[in-house]
């Protein structure tokens, strides 16, 4: 399973275990190295720069030889504290960062500065030949079997859309559950994988066991596309208070969001409640919850450790 990934992040397998909001810390990380793939976490999920430097330190004490670890950062204006978190990763260092929702010009120039790779999430040509314009080291395609926020296109389409028309490494995002599926993917022409979903029901994930089980109780056909959590379609389990509250924006929402003047400031506030909601799913167990998750839970039959997915996956 040797690719341009594999030489990227010097891992033994394609895979990059992808960075999950409050799911994703180091002990999954940890495992991820120690089981040859690369771990990546999101910037947003600690509280504080010094939490954030905490666990730099903690991943480059325990890296391993054939494992890499990154973190992702959202790099658009709802995000105040991007710029401050990019310049904690540069001075403690990490192997990549993954950059969503904005453009990744600054971040490109910093990390490469301080020998930091960068791969950008892309749900489309346009976007993933302007990454590449930019200096990016590989494009992460999200295609629409992703959980969280997917793209349009189906795997096979995207992958060969953006290996046919950009030279650098294209990373497949969004559904792979099993061996099988990344087989698929690089036999499209993606340089590796990033896998989410399936490490959701981890012994180390960092979220309740109500939220583990449920992607062990339920399936791909009950995923479904809400706009309640930050207003961005978003990929969540169809659970009885999912089904209560409906999918949809209200019309008000709809309004504000369209409003040129107000938009940017709806999406911040919208952006900060949908954190904060996601946080209380997946950290209390209450009757109200809304789990993020994509319809490669399919393949979730049990909580596991770390390790035995990641042999799941490449065995």
């Amino acid at each position: 399973m040797q690719t341009k990934l594999t030489q990227l992040l010097n891992i033994k397998y394609p895979i990059i275990q992808a960075p999950m909001f409050l799911v994703s810390n180091t002990a999954m990380v940890i495992e991820a190295m120690k089981g040859g793939i690369a771990g990546c976490i999101p910037a947003l999920n600690y509280r504080t720069l010094d939490e954030l430097r905490t666990s730099i330190q903690e991943l480059k004490a325990a890296k391993v030889e054939e494992g890499s670890f990154g973190y992702n950062l959202i790099v658009n204006k709802s995000n105040i504290k991007y710029k401050e978190q990019l310049r904690v990763l540069c001075e403690e260092g990490c192997d990549f960062i993954i950059t969503s929702l904005g453009s990744p010009e600054e971040t490109i120039n910093q990390a490469h500065a301080a020998g930091i790779k960068v791969f950008c999430d892309v749900t489309d040509l346009k976007f993933a030949q302007k990454v590449e314009s930019l200096g990016a080291d590989a494009a992460i395609c999200v295609n629409n079997q992703a959980g969280g926020h997917r793209g349009e296109l189906a795997p096979e389409e995207l992958i060969k859309l953006l290996t046919k028309n950009i030279s650098i490494p294209v990373i497949s995002a969004g559904g792979v559950g099993c061996k099988a599926d990344i087989d698929k993917m690089l036999s499209y022409g993606a340089a590796g994988v990033s896998v989410g979903s399936p490490f959701i029901a981890s012994f180390e994930a960092g979220v309740t066991e109500e939220y583990k089980q449920a992607c062990v109780d339920y399936g791909a056909e009950d995923i479904v596309m809400t706009e309640k959590i930050s207003g961005t379609p978003c990929t969540v389990i169809n659970t009885p208070y999912v089904k209560k509250i409906g999918t949809k924006q209200t019309w008000l929402e709809s309004a504000l969001n369209k409003n040129k003047k107000l938009k940017k400031w709806v999406k911040m506030i919208r952006f900060t409640i949908g954190m904060n909601a996601a946080t209380k799913a997946a950290t209390q167990a209450t009757y109200k919850t809304v789990w993020v998750a994509g319809p490669s839970i399919e393949y979730t039959n049990s909580i596991l450790p770390t390790s035995e997915i990641i042999k799941k996956l490449t065995h």
